[in-house]
């Protein structure tokens, strides 16, 4: 079974360079053609010359985009290479209507699609470890395991399509919950005058434990905020889930209020940095500085 990529950027490379290195790599092809033929010249695998060609040599095709526009304008250009049977795994974090609306797109050409978004940052994607939310057949899941067992830990069958990008949203909204809460408490002990180093390291040993602030946490003290998971794709992300929750007359305080922290470190040119930046925000409202 060979697998194709469309989307070279922080998952996208990471998750070509996996299949690659178990030679379950067919092709490439990003938008930034530069960093394709980079991609392409390092690890020895075929660069297409549009997403068309991708479809064509390889059995599933994985998508790593951006926005929802992204994907289907990628749909439309891949269509001609599908064929009955060809899977499309779209790891993109996009609205659960756009997932419906992109597998409606390539049925008629008998193609099966799957909407899968992933958790485990940059590192998790080179690393293999992802976790990975389908929606979609369960049965094609099965099919396909081959080409998934090189890029995450585990890929889990939600639901029909749409099921992943729900799920994805739970994760979203999880995760700015508990940034909110590193950023707060870190700024809180710097104010205190705290060794922030060994607060990481005594707190991580305890019940307030959680990945933020053990991977993010010691560049956080540092003021050093290397994207991972830049703020700009989370805001994104978060809007996402407003426009869904203000379709049914609901508003939810932590995605407003992450949101509007969000547009204040955007404005202030942060939009690229990792979205633990929030702690820039903290330590100005705590006195922290």
């Amino acid at each position: 079974m060979k697998a194709g990529v469309i989307g070279l950027g922080a998952m996208g490379s990471g998750i070509a360079g996996n299949l690659a290195r178990t030679g379950q790599l067919a092709a490439v092809w990003n938008r930034t053609r530069e960093k394709a033929e980079a991609f392409a010249g390092e690890h020895g695998v075929a660069l297409a010359d549009e997403p068309a060609t991708v479809a064509a040599a390889a059995d599933v095709i994985f998508i790593s985009v951006d926005a929802d526009a992204d994907l289907l304008e990628v749909l439309d250009g891949l269509a001609d290479g599908l064929e009955p049977g060809k899977v499309v795994v779209d790891t993109s974090t996009v609205a659960p209507d756009t997932a419906r609306q992109a597998a409606e797109s390539i049925a008629p050409r008998g193609g099966v699609f799957l909407d899968a978004p992933v958790s485990g940052g940059p590192e998790g994607a080179r690393q293999g470890t992802m976790v990975m939310m389908v929606g979609g057949d369960s049965a094609v899941l099965e099919r396909i395991r081959p080409v998934l067992d090189p890029i995450c830990s585990a890929a889990h069958a939600m639901g029909p399509v749409g099921a992943g990008q729900a799920t994805k949203a739970v994760n979203q909204i999880m995760v700015a919950g508990i940034m909110q809460g590193v950023a707060a408490a870190l700024a809180y002990g710097k104010g205190q005058g705290l060794d922030l180093q060994q607060v990481i390291e005594v707190v991580g040993s305890g019940a307030a434990s959680n990945w933020q602030l053990l991977q993010r946490g010691p560049n956080m003290v540092e003021d050093h905020f290397p994207p991972g998971f830049r703020l700009a794709l989370h805001r994104k992300d978060l809007g996402i889930v407003r426009d869904v929750l203000a379709a049914e007359g609901i508003e939810l305080e932590l995605i407003e209020r992450t949101l509007a922290d969000y547009d204040r470190l955007v404005e202030q040119g942060h939009g690229d940095e990792d979205i633990s930046a929030l702690y820039r925000l903290r330590k100005t409202d705590l006195g922290a500085d």
